[in-house]
């Protein structure tokens, strides 16, 4: 538990410094932006509820397999769906980057400081 609990410090540490960086500010508007399109197009074109419109934004944000029960029977919605996958998961993997630096450069930082006791 101590080891999760380390691990999510440097995680929120990471992120914390991530939203300094100009990238990572631009990459998570954009997905909060890409989030917010999405949840729009599927309550209106599909008929979904808000709560089901936003679940499936944000489950498909990385696919994980996860059967979530909903998808899209209208063509455009279809068409829509197609092009959102690959927009957003290139938008994850560019924030999932920067994420990775971020944590790698505290995790040296902080060896330098234990280095230096």
């Amino acid at each position: 538990m101590i080891s999760f609990i380390l691990t999510a410090k440097r995680l929120l540490d990471a992120l914390w410094k991530s939203f300094k960086n100009p990238v990572f500010q631009s990459l998570f508007v954009t997905l909060v932006l890409i989030v917010l399109s999405g949840t729009l197009f599927y309550s209106k074109v599909e008929g979904w509820a808000m709560i089901d419109a936003i679940y499936f934004a944000v489950v498909s944000l990385i696919p994980t397999g996860v059967e979530t029960g909903l998808r899209p029977v209208t063509e455009l919605g279809k068409i829509f769906t197609m092009m959102y996958l690959i927009v957003r998961v290139g938008i994850m993997i560019g924030l999932i980057g920067v994420i990775a630096k971020a944590v790698i450069r505290f995790e040296a930082k902080e060896k330098i400081g234990r280095g230096n006791r």
